[in-house]
């Protein structure tokens, strides 16, 4: 299941990534927000961490208006991998190489088709499994 967190800059497109997975049949958890009125993304990273360390969720999506400051929150939590992407080579690239396990996308920065296309590169790439990257993924977890 994918844990989806967002805060007001990224809530409409969040509603479109809602949209394609609804139409695939994936099953989420939407952590919020649920409007855009004003609020905090650290708020919402957190949640959809929370999910993944807990093993609610096995994967997350995160959306602020830039991607940044969502995507940091994440990643200062133990065992949150979480790659801003803004196209498709990024999002193949951060599940075969890094494991990621949380795609962070910006709302003012990425357009409903290409933000599709890069969350359904994320999805459907597996992680390489090759020996280095296992090695750096545990260097990056020390």
């Amino acid at each position: 299941m994918l844990a989806l967190g967002c805060d007001h800059g990224g809530y409409e497109l969040m509603q479109e990534i809602k949209h394609y997975l609804d139409e695939r049949k994936i099953a989420y958890q939407d952590f919020g927000c649920y409007s855009m009125e004003a609020v905090d993304y650290p708020v919402y990273a957190k949640k959809v961490g929370k999910a993944i360390q807990d093993g609610v969720c096995d994967r997350g999506i995160l959306i602020c208006g830039t991607g940044i400051g969502i995507s940091i929150t994440a990643n200062k939590m133990r065992g949150i991998r979480a790659a801003l992407c803004t196209d498709c080579f990024c999002a193949e690239a951060t599940r075969l190489h890094n494991d990621a396990n949380v795609l962070a996308l910006g709302g003012r920065v990425v357009g409903p088709g290409l933000a599709v296309k890069i969350v359904d590169t994320f999805l459907n790439t597996p992680f390489s499994g090759e020996e280095r990257h296992k090695r750096r993924i545990a260097m990056i977890e020390e």
